[in-house]
């Protein structure tokens, strides 16, 4: 008995090991998050494990994506060109700054089936660029069902600062939502162990979490939230859909300027 409790526990461990779970993030990222004299801005789509460099998974043309600046939303769908990655689609634009204040660029994927955890993904992703630097309409809201509000301006950060935001869903703080944060890494970090990858933290109350990014790069913030309702999985089963409230924050060192 004892024998066939070991190998059991062993087997169990060596699945771990073979399938880690890995945090899923919608990456919405422009070439530059200010802008000093406006212009051209490449925002590229990629549905990946941040932290990891991959897997790179599909990722269909979206459902919806667009730019809310000057208090107008601009469909910025027909603009997406597919640009695949590791022969997985994928996807990018380049979009004209030409008046100062915030973008707010941000994107509603198709629903992602996850086998492994038995459940759709649905990450409303979104990222602010600041076109002259203008300091203004960063905190506006685009709409999205579940979304973060800053509470401090996401551009111009040093890195060590804090980023700081409300959840909402329907308009209205998530009480206690969890949030999920991953660095973008280049390879130049490595993890001591697998608990570093993906930080872990709950809004309060209210639904304002604070998070302080030690290090210069895009950051991640997904706030996780289940659905209202349910999707049908590809076996015919009713399954839970995951919403993600996403927001990606840049640091920038100070070191050298």
């Amino acid at each position: 008995m004892r024998s066939a409790r070991l190998t059991a526990a062993i087997v169990a461990s060596l699945t771990s090991l073979a399938s880690p779970s890995m945090a899923h993030f919608q990456e919405i990222i422009p070439s530059a998050d200010v802008l000093p004299e406006g212009g051209k801005v490449t925002l590229d789509l990629v549905f990946t494990h941040p932290f990891d460099g991959g897997p790179v998974m599909e990722m269909k043309k979206p459902v919806k994506m667009g730019v809310l600046s000057g208090g107008k939303t601009v469909d910025l769908l027909p603009n997406l060109t597919e640009k695949p990655i590791d022969g997985k689609s994928a996807w990018s634009m380049d979009y004209d700054l030409a008046e100062p204040g915030a973008a707010i660029f941000f994107v509603e994927p198709q629903p992602y089936w996850e086998p492994t955890e038995g459940k759709y993904i649905i990450h409303y992703s979104k990222v602010v660029v600041d076109s002259y630097a203008s300091g203004e309409g960063w905190d506006d809201l685009v709409g999205l069902p579940v979304e973060i509000q800053p509470l401090a301006q996401p551009t111009g950060i040093w890195s060590g600062n804090i980023f700081s935001g409300v959840v909402l869903k329907d308009g209205k703080p998530a009480p206690f939502a969890e949030i999920e944060v991953e660095f973008i890494n280049d390879g130049s970090v490595k993890a001591p162990n697998d608990a570093f990858i993906t930080q872990v933290i709950k809004a309060d109350a209210n639904g304002t979490f604070t998070y302080a990014m030690p290090r210069a790069g895009w950051w991640g913030f997904a706030a996780l939230i289940e659905g209202d309702e349910t999707m049908t999985s590809p076996e015919g089963k009713d399954v839970p859909v995951e919403l993600g409230a996403l927001m990606w924050v840049k640091a920038t060192s100070m070191t050298g300027n």
